[in-house]
C-alpha cells in the first residue's frame, strides 16, 4: 500500500509520489533506487525533471532503512512549509519602505538546529531564509517544531544555487556578509545598517568556499572561552539580533 506516514513525513510507491507532484505538494527530495528503470519510471523521471523536483539516486538498503513496505524503488520527503520565491520577496520589502534582512544558510543539515535558526530569525523580523536544494536540511515536523511554529510564518525560500542567487541578492542592493572563523573582523565593528544578506555556514566545515568567495565581508563572533565554537544556532541568533540593535539605535 503507498501511503502518506504522517510521523516521517515521506510518501513511497511510484503512483503515489506521482500524484503528490501533481497535486502540488512541497517536495523536499525523492531517493530513488540506482538502476531502477521500465517505461512507468522514466514517465514518473520526466515529471519529476518537468517540476524541478531535488532528487538523488541511492541503494535498495538506503530505502529498505527507511519503510520496509514495497516502496517500489521510489520515497518522497515532503516538505512542512510551502517554499517562497526570494525574486518575489525583496522587491516587497523595499516597496513597504523597509530595510531588508535575509538569512543565508549553507550546509546546515540539522533540522532542529534549522528550527532554532528560524525561531530567532522570525522573532528578530528577519524577511526571509534562503535555503539550497541539496545539502541542506528537511523542512519537517521536527524543524516545525523545535521552531515553535515560526516555520509557518517566515518565507522560506529554497534555491538551486546559493551563488547565482547571493549574485541576485547583490544585484538587488543587497549587502553580503558571511560568518567564518577565517574572519579577522569581529561582528560588532561590521555595519549592518544597510540592505543584508547574512551567511551561516555549517558548524563542521562552515560556509562553502565558493559561497564565500562572493561575500563581500567576512565576520566572526570572538571566543573567550576554552571551547572554540557556538552552535550554529546559538551564533545565527547573536548576528541576527546584532544587526536589530544597530538599526534601532539607528531609528533613534
Amino acid at each position: 500500500m503507498n501511503t502518506l506516514n504522517a510521523k516521517t513525513d515521506f510518501i513511497f510507491g511510484i503512483r503515489a509520489v506521482e500524484e503528490a507532484i501533481k497535486s502540488g505538494k512541497e517536495i523536499d527530495k525523492v531517493l530513488i533506487r540506482k538502476g531502477l528503470g521500465g517505461e512507468l519510471f522514466y514517465q514518473f523521471f520526466n515529471l519529476v525533471r518537468e517540476n524541478n523536483v531535488p532528487f538523488q539516486y541511492v541503494p535498495t538498503e538506503k530505502l529498505d532503512r527507511i519503510t520496509r513496505k514495497n516502496h517500489q524503488g521510489v520515497i518522497a520527503f515532503i516538505s512542512a512549509v510551502t517554499y517562497d520565491n526570494i525574486e518575489a520577496i525583496i522587491p516587497g520589502i523595499y516597496e513597504k519602505g523597509e530595510v531588508p534582512l535575509v538569512l543565508v544558510l549553507d550546509g546546515i543539515t540539522d533540522v532542529r538546529n534549522m528550527g532554532a535558526i528560524a525561531r530567532s530569525a522570525e522573532c528578530a523580523g528577519v524577511h526571509a531564509i534562503i535555503l539550497p536544494e541539496k545539502g541542506s536540511a528537511q523542512i519537517n515536523a521536527d524543524a516545525v517544531k523545535t521552531s515553535a511554529g515560526a516555520l509557518h510564518y517566515i518565507p522560506v525560500c529554497r534555491v538551486k544555487s546559493l551563488v547565482n542567487t547571493l549574485k541576485y541578492l547583490q544585484d538587488s542592493g543587497l549587502y553580503i556578509a558571511a560568518a567564518t572563523e577565517k574572519a579577522t573582523e569581529d561582528y560588532f565593528n561590521a555595519d549592518f545598517n544597510k540592505p543584508l544578506a547574512l551567511v551561516m555556514g555549517a558548524e563542521d566545515v562552515g560556509v562553502s568556499s565558493d559561497v564565500l568567495r562572493i561575500c563581500e565581508k567576512w565576520i566572526k563572533i570572538p571566543m573567550k572561552g576554552k571551547v572554540s565554537s557556538l552552535n550554529v544556532s546559538a551564533a545565527a541568533t547573536v548576528l541576527i539580533f546584532d544587526v536589530i540593535r544597530q538599526r534601532n539605535n539607528n531609528t533613534i
